[in-house]
């Protein structure tokens, strides 16, 4: 899948026509928690009014050892459920230590393993992701995916998957 793959069905995903109420699940204006997967650490959310929230993370991951996300999280109502919900998002994510990933040469098209002992990785990330509230406990259990795209040191295309389960104090 080509960078210009994932790109075009990013944009074409952001303007689907979704219906956004408030039936949306709404846990609380912040919780944290756990996330397993790519990359596994710690979770929070917190709200910011109306169908947007923001994320981060902080964990380990192929992109370094520590690493460090967040993002801008929009929520469509696409179940028409209030227990059950979408979102999608677009962020950022910082590696540092050892990094390695699939990267590309753009002279020949050629696809090669880059791997540093010591890097500092940016990218940009894209996440879509599905989330529960089970009952009526202050508990959301999520599912996301998101591309990233490599910035620095090198352009390159990878995928985050997790899931995870957070808490609204």
């Amino acid at each position: 899948m080509s960078i210009r793959s994932v790109l075009l069905a990013a944009a074409a995903f952001a303007f689907l026509p979704f219906q956004t109420s408030q039936a949306q699940p709404r846990p609380g204006n912040f919780g944290f928690g756990i996330q397993l997967g790519e990359p596994t650490g710690f979770t929070m959310k917190g709200s910011l009014g109306g169908n947007n929230s923001w994320d981060a993370g902080l964990g380990a991951s192929w992109f370094g050892r520590l690493r460090i996300h967040g993002d801008y999280l929009w929520a469509a109502n696409v179940f028409n459920s209030s227990r059950v919900g979408l979102y999608f998002g677009v962020g950022a994510a910082i590696g540092f230590g050892r990094g390695g990933g699939v990267l590309y040469r753009g002279q020949g098209g050629e696809w090669y393993y880059y791997e540093e002992e010591n890097a500092t990785a940016i990218a940009a990330r894209v996440p879509v992701g599905v989330n529960f509230m089970p009952f009526s406990a202050p508990v959301e259990i999520f599912g996301e995916l998101a591309p990233i795209i490599g910035l620095v040191p090198a352009a390159g295309l990878g995928w985050d998957s997790s899931i995870g389960i957070r808490y609204y104090p």
